[in-house]
């Protein structure tokens, strides 16, 4: 990745005000240390014996687990590597990427979130690879989160990076702090949506849009 645009998306993040401002100054390393010595205590305070084989390693894997994986959004350095292109071919209609999968974690419960996401934009005369909404999608998921955020900062990022104020959002997920806890609503799922540019003001672009993504 270029180091104007590494710089750029670190700006990015850095500026997200849900985020502490010393979330940084810690390496991976320490933070699995960390959290693998607190996890421990939280397991012996519910009454686990810790020195069971099958629970010994447990909160080094759940540790591993929370920074390498499930919350690996956190970490600046896990931006996607973003392909922009030129528009060469001129194409001045919609792009959609539909059928995303979100694996996300409710910062409430932290308990999963899991859906699709619906993602499109019309070119200001650059375009992204496919992969990379993908990507970015999965990227802003991996963080405790909630759906509305997710939704908004995933239109927000293709905005900067394709200097383009169309672009749409829509996740429909389940989350099991509602499914599985609480009301045990285990049918309710949940939809956000973020529809800026032509896609709120053009009636006729909104409707296409939800037309390809099967939402009225």
């Amino acid at each position: 990745m270029e180091e104007k645009n590494k710089k750029f998306l670190k700006n990015l993040i850095n500026n997200e005000n849900y985020l502490h401002k010393n979330i940084f100054l810690m390496s991976d390393k320490e933070k699995i240390e960390k959290i693998e010595k607190y996890f421990f205590q939280i397991m012996k305070i519910l009454g686990l014996d810790m020195n069971d084989d099958s629970l010994r390693r447990t909160p080094k894997r759940v540790a591993k687990m929370f920074i390498q994986e499930i919350f690996s959004g956190l970490n600046p350095n896990n931006t996607p590597n973003i392909s922009i292109f030129e528009n060469k071919y001129k194409y001045n209609q919609m792009l959609i990427e539909k059928n995303i999968t979100v694996y996300s974690t409710c910062e409430h419960h932290f308990l999963p979130i899991v859906g699709k996401a619906h993602v499109g934009y019309i070119s200001n005369g650059k375009v992204v690879g496919l992969s990379k909404i993908n990507r970015i999608v999965n990227f802003y998921a991996k963080r405790p989160q909630i759906q509305e955020r997710l939704t908004i900062q995933i239109v927000e990022f293709l905005q900067k990076m394709l200097h383009t104020q169309d672009v749409a959002c829509v996740i429909e997920a389940k989350h099991l702090c509602v499914n599985s806890r609480g009301i045990k609503d285990i049918d309710s799922s949940t939809i956000t949506t973020k529809l800026v540019g032509s896609f709120q003001k053009n009636s006729e672009i909104r409707r296409e849009f939800l037309h390809h993504i099967k939402i009225s």
